[in-house]
């Protein structure tokens, strides 16, 4: 949840002029930990996060499809040290279903 410049000088003034964290945070409705983090940042404004580094490279990945179409998730997983479930979220954001067959397996005659 992102507050208002305005009511994060009013909590910092708030604090200035004598009063306590604790108070602050019932007359405000703010969590302390909130507050706490408020004092200890040069700057008041919100930041805004750009992007993120992501341990998946996109283009890697696809190489990799394209090279090796029949391994298993969980190997490729394995391969580029993330959780199987981070392969298949990378795949639900490239559009890569995964394979389906026809043929149950079971026993051989």
């Amino acid at each position: 949840m992102c507050y208002s410049v305005d009511l994060r000088k009013k909590v910092v003034k708030y604090l200035e002029d004598g009063g306590s964290i604790t108070q602050a945070s019932q007359i405000f409705n703010i969590g302390r930990s909130t507050i706490y983090r408020w004092l200890n940042r040069p700057n008041l404004a919100a930041t805004k996060v750009t992007s993120r580094q992501r341990k998946i490279n996109i283009k890697e990945l696809e190489q990799d499809v394209r090279a090796n179409p029949d391994t298993p998730l969980k190997a490729r997983a394995q391969k580029f040290g993330v959780s199987a479930a981070a392969i298949s979220y990378r795949f639900k954001q490239m559009k890569i279903t995964r394979k389906k067959t026809t043929a149950l397996p079971g026993k051989k005659s």
